[in-house]
């Protein structure tokens, strides 16, 4: 045997999972035991209390009183913790917003020790799921891991959960992988065998048993033979009708319940007392429900007791699970199927003089099981693992079997996705991410916008491409058509080989690359990366390159979807509408957008933007957008445009006075980045600057929604600005006049001198990129603003390089010597730090940097997202202004 699977267990993630794994099945079979003896006592001081007075008056009554408490406790302290808990598992484990915490966990562990213990008929082991699972979402939140890795921790619990309820480790293993996950992988298999298994053997020492297995029950009085082969058929049937009778009758108590309107403690108060009337007028064995079923099982009880039982539970789960009670549906569905399976077993004696009555009520229990939670294979294994006989396998296989096959068609689909539909919550067939991968295609999320080459290239160009870009490879196209791929391995192929520099690209590229079609799905995207372990690939239709996907672009699809970002439920967006608009004379080399939305930034952005635009013979377009419901057409939607009209004359002013074209306009819109998209792409924009928080509380997130859009899919040159707190001091004042001092017209022209940005000191870091070239290229124009200017470019270095690589520092110091005429005192240095944002913090306090300009790839921010992104760290951690620029994509 291999001992490479050996070795991933002992990966840090493996021993995580194994340690977190054992942590969960103690802590579920404690809580197992804990309700255990919880509802036994409470449930012997019934019975006792039963026996002493008339049981017509204190059954219904503890039934009521205690019924009410666990209600109240319950609707107070956790409404999701009410029902049968593997409901709320499921549709947690599948992404919805369903609870599931310490709080849930300890409140379902007291209300249903008091509901269960007042009579009310249900079992004790759906609680245990869901209080195993509750328990280890907890974990998750106290010891952060991926989402996936969640999942199955979350899974793992509720195995042990129910593990433990029944003593039956393979039951709560083949739980999880049947009804739960539907995942056979290492890692869930792991996890869920060693949760199952120490929370069985902790809650089989604890709870008075010992590890050896009770032969005792049904010991010799099993059998099976070919001729009784009709009767289990029959059993399978009946099971199949009546058990989807059973589910369909769960489903109707549910909303008869909700169309009641009574509150959760009067619902289960109602149902403590009739349950509790009803047990009062039936014989004294109704009073314990598991007594009842091993009395069943040892073949000594009447046929009419039976079939009393049979009825009783039937109607006694109904009253109670439809009210809301914590319990579930595992202990009523094996009494029923005991009941039933006896009295088949008893016909078939009576009738042939052969035959077990016993069998034939283990194989109900299965047989029933399996129709009520639709889980074939784990309801054979729970009865064989109560009992250990395995006269009992054929019995069980028959029966459960053709029981399953029967109720799919009278009663299809799962009980428990029905019951969360009633609330509203409707589970996907497929897992989180699956059925993303079949919708989407790869024109959904592929980078329309390619850098590519021409074949015609030279050798020598080629590097000099490579080495201007952060891309490990670019698509080759001739004449429009792609025609091959060259990667950095084709490169270092060529240096082997010491071809010339004027080899063409035709004759050092990959020729009839690996490609998709815009139509096919994400799923067969990652079938062909994975395939030829590809790192990107070609998005084709009829030999023209129309973009490309990587595998950055459907990891960032499908955190989207674990955020519930994927697509909107309801009104998709429309178009963003004008509704105002001002034209200056054409007369630029170009256009920068500014979006104008806090008058606390107005003003030192438009500041930068005219400094910028002056620079660079620029016309200035400023934008204002004014949001509505996606429920309203954003055309045919009522809007006051008065506040948007003074902010953009007064930025028009200031703009005359710079001597600078200005166009203005007011959109209306359901989305902020989509309406300034449609503006880059209408009015042809080549620089987009515009104000960002530095942070974001958003998952998955790096610099919020709007500025992750953009830095996506603009397709401009982008600029973003965090106004610095010391040196924009002034400026947030000034934006606050604007605020509160709406009558006065002119605020913005009144307030320019005072809401100036005092930059002088600017910092950037570089590390060769083409974005940080894109932001050398804007210092020229942007120290316009400064009186003093002072310019620093370091590069952060490992403390332990000792051979420092000085070519870009000196590239970007030639570039803006240069330039001197325009710029101040530059200065370029090394720094070695131990990471680059602590370098670049050192020198920000130490130079007392007013602006940090840095430079990010499209691609490499979303990458980091998870790492750790730079600049927003840089952003989040630094008190100056952070300028955070990205080059147009057609240049990256």
């Amino acid at each position: 045997m291999s001992v490479q699977p050996f070795r991933k267990w002992l990966l840090p993630r493996r021993r995580l999972a194994i340690a977190e794994a054992c942590l969960i099945g103690l802590v579920a079979a404690f809580s197992a035991i804990v309700l255990r003896v919880g509802v036994g006592w409470i449930g012997a001081w019934r019975v006792q209390a039963a026996n002493l007075s008339p049981p017509w008056l204190i059954l219904p009554g503890i039934g009521f009183g205690l019924g009410y408490v666990a209600g109240f406790l319950l609707q107070q302290l956790a409404p999701e913790a009410s029902g049968s808990g593997i409901p709320q598992v499921k549709a947690n484990l599948a992404d919805a917003p369903v609870k599931l915490s310490l709080r849930e966990a300890l409140v379902k562990l007291i209300a249903s020790t008091i509901a269960l213990g007042s009579g009310l008929t249900l079992g004790r082991q759906g609680p245990t799921v869901h209080i195993g699972a509750a328990l280890a979402a907890q974990f998750s939140r106290w010891f952060p891991t991926s989402p996936e890795h969640r999942r199955q921790m979350i899974a793992a619990g509720a195995g042990a959960g129910l593990a433990a309820a029944f003593n039956a480790p393979i039951t709560g293993v083949l739980f999880v992988i049947e009804e739960l996950l539907q995942d056979l992988s290492g890692l869930t298999l792991g996890t869920a065998i060693i949760a199952s298994f120490i929370g069985a053997v902790v809650s089989r020492i604890l709870g008075g048993r010992t590890l050896q297995l009770n032969l005792v029950l049904t010991a010799s009085q099993t059998s099976f033979s070919l001729t009784e082969l009709p009767f289990f058929l029959l059993l399978g049937l009946l099971a199949g009708i009546l058990g989807s009778l059973f589910n369909r009758g769960i489903i109707a108590s549910s909303k008869f319940y909700n169309r009641s309107h009574l509150g959760l403690p009067l619902q289960m108060a109602i149902a403590g007392g009739s349950s509790g009337l009803i047990v009062a007028f039936l014989p004294a064995a109704f009073r314990d429900n598991t007594g009842l079923r091993e009395f069943l099982i040892t073949g000594n009880a009447h046929w009419s007791l039976a079939a009393i039982a049979f009825v009783a539970q039937f109607t006694l789960t109904l009253i109670a699970f439809g009210s809301g009670a914590p319990g579930g549906l595992f202990a009523p569905s094996l009494i029923l199927g005991s009941s039933l399976g006896y009295l088949v077993g008893v016909t078939e004696q009576s009738l042939f003089g052969f035959g077990s009555p016993s069998t034939y009520a283990l194989a109900g229990m299965g047989a029933f099981f399996s129709v009520v939670s639709k889980v074939p294979i784990t309801a054979i294994v729970i009865v064989f693992e109560m009992t250990t006989d395995f006269n009992l396998v054929l019995p069980l296989m028959i029966g459960s079997v053709t029981a399953y096959l029967i109720a799919d068609k009278f009663f299809p689909g799962s009980l428990y996705d029905k019951l969360l539909e009633l609330k509203g919550i409707h589970l996907e067939k497929e897992g989180p991410t699956q059925g993303l991968l079949i919708e989407l295609k790869a024109k959904d999320v592929m980078q329309p916008r390619v850098e590519t080459l021409a074949a015609q290239l030279s050798l020598d160009e080629t590097v000099q491409a490579f080495s201007r870009s952060q891309h490990r490879g670019f698509p080759v196209v001739d004449e429009g058509k792609l025609v091959g791929i060259v990667t950095q391995s084709d490169l270092a192929k060529a240096r082997e080989l010491e071809l010339p520099g004027d080899t063409l690209l035709s004759e050092i590229m990959t020729p009839q690359p690996v490609t998709v079609h815009p139509l096919h799905s994400l799923s067969e995207v990652l079938y062909r990366l994975d395939r030829f372990n590809l790192s990107r690939l070609p998005v084709v239709e009829n030999k023209r390159l129309i973009g490309i996907i990587t595998r950055a672009d459907i990891i960032r699809a499908e955190a989207d979807k674990l955020n519930g970002e994927t697509r909107e439920i309801g009104p998709q967006p429309q178009p963003s509408y004008v509704v105002y608009q001002t034209r200056s004379p054409s007369i630029g080399r170009g256009r920068l957008l500014v979006p104008l939305a806090n008058p606390q930034t107005a003003v030192s952005l438009l500041h930068l933007a005219t400094a910028i635009a002056r620079e660079r013979h620029y016309e200035l377009e400023c934008l204002q957008i004014i949001l509505v419901p996606r429920r309203s057409s954003p055309a045919e939607t009522e809007v006051s445009t008065a506040k948007s009209r003074r902010l953009l004359r007064e930025a028009e002013i200031l703009a005359r006075k710079w001597n600078i074209p200005i166009h203005t306009q007011i959109r209306v819109a359901h989305d902020v980045s989509q309406a300034i998209l449609e503006t880059v792409q209408e009015r042809h924009i080549d620089l987009l600057l515009m104000g960002w928080k530095g942070k974001t509380i958003t998952p998955g997130r790096v610099f919020g929604s709007v500025v992750d859009t953009l830095i996506r899919q603009a397709t401009c040159d982008v600029v973003l600005v965090r106004f610095g707190t010391g040196a924009n001091g002034k400026e947030r004042e000034s934006g606050k006049d604007l605020a509160t001092q709406e009558k006065d017209t002119g605020t913005l022209l009144q307030n320019t001198e005072q809401a100036s940005p005092q930059f002088n000191r600017w910092l950037l870091p570089m590390a060769g990129g083409p974005n940080a070239n894109a932001a050398i290229k804007l210092l020229p124009g942007l120290i316009n603003i400064s009186h003093a200017p002072y310019i620093r470019l370091c590069q952060v270095f490992p403390p332990s390089e000792t051979q420092l690589d000085m070519k870009v520092l000196k590239s970007g110091l030639q570039y803006l010597i240069r330039r001197r005429n325009s710029v101040g005192a530059v200065v370029a240095t090394p720094v070695k730090a131990a990471s680059v944002v602590e370098g670049v913090l050192h020198v920000i306090e130490k130079d007392k940097i007013d602006v940090v300009m840095l430079g990010a790839s499209r691609e490499g921010l979303l990458q980091q997202a998870m790492k750790g992104n730079i600049p927003a760290e840089i952003a989040s951690r630094a008190k100056c202004t952070v300028m955070l620029v990205r080059g147009s994509l057609n240049q990256q």
